[in-house]
């Protein structure tokens, strides 16, 4: 099956897929690497990691399509990419679906933020009517060429207007076609059980640390019927983290030598890369430029 078929049958399944999000190339190859069955682009790791800045609407189509393309030649696996707002009205959502596609990710999703928009899990949310983001969702479905790729419905409603206009938005996404929905940052378990409750479309929770809906265990939103579970930050803070305590030991120490145990073997990390792979590539080039002369 091809990545997008493999994804949907999955996604039909409810069986609560646990999708890590990735903010560059190894953290990606590090999913794969770890047996998850696909990988999650965040639009907050990626406008940290390239641009480092906040998830306020600062990467664009090119630059957020760009890193998908990226992503996905380093893959096997599908990848689930953010894609914003759609980066625009319904004319510049239908550019977006063709545009991610051509890159070749698995789904994407579509939400219902004014431009700029921000994190769901930050404060002073805004959206847009709930029509015009139901358009959108029909543009989306609209444009894709390949039928697998699943088009995913966010709402930012809760936080912007209120729980049952999420709900709301919810049903009319699922009418316009969407082959999952995202109620983003229900507040509390009662009502991540009534989106549980509302809706036959396959579901999304997004699990994200330190944000504003509760971190049910994976086994409870698997009972609930939750078709995807995203982890879409954690690759990232834990890296971060990582990355700060070696730098502060460094200046501490003064010294590195100490810090040898926080390390990747160098030969480890060059496998993940495909070193090897690439320099036996290179020397069947020379066998064949040999055998021309």
């Amino acid at each position: 099956m091809t990545r997008r078929r493999t994804l949907r049958t999955l996604v039909e399944a409810k069986q609560g897929l646990i999708v890590p999000g990735a903010y560059d190339g190894i953290s990606a190859k590090l999913v794969q690497q770890a047996g998850f069955p696909a990988v999650y682009m965040t639009g907050y790791g990626t406008s940290a990691s390239r641009l480092g800045l906040p998830d306020l609407g600062f990467a664009g189509l090119a630059e957020m399509a760009d890193h998908a393309r990226s992503l996905v030649a380093v893959l096997d696996i599908p990848l689930i990419a953010d894609a914003d707002t759609g980066y625009g009205n319904a004319l510049n959502v239908r550019r977006t679906v063709q545009v991610y596609e051509a890159a070749g990710v698995a789904a994407l999703h579509i939400e219902d933020q004014i431009t700029p928009k921000r994190c769901g899990h930050l404060a002073g949310h805004q959206v847009i009517p709930r029509g015009e983001f139901i358009g959108k969702i029909r543009a989306a479905v609209e444009a894709r060429t390949d039928p697998d790729l699943l088009v995913i419905a966010r709402t930012d409603a809760t936080s912007a207007v209120d729980f049952d206009e999420a709900l709301r938005r919810g049903e009319a996404a699922a009418k316009a076609g969407a082959d999952v929905l995202f109620i983003e940052a229900p507040r509390d378990e009662g009502q991540v059980e009534r989106v549980a409750r509302a809706f036959d479309t396959p579901l999304l929770y997004n699990y994200a640390p330190g944000g504003r809906s509760p971190l049910l265990p994976f086994a409870r939103l698997r009972q609930l019927g939750f078709a995807i579970v995203l982890l879409p930050v954690d690759t990232l803070l834990v890296a971060v983290q990582s990355i700060r305590d070696f730098l502060a030991a460094l200046k501490a120490r003064d010294d590195v030598l100490s810090l040898k145990d926080r390390y990747m073997p160098f030969r480890d990390f060059n496998e993940l890369i495909g070193v090897n792979a690439q320099l036996a590539l290179a020397e069947r080039y020379k066998d064949d430029a040999r055998s021309a002369t």
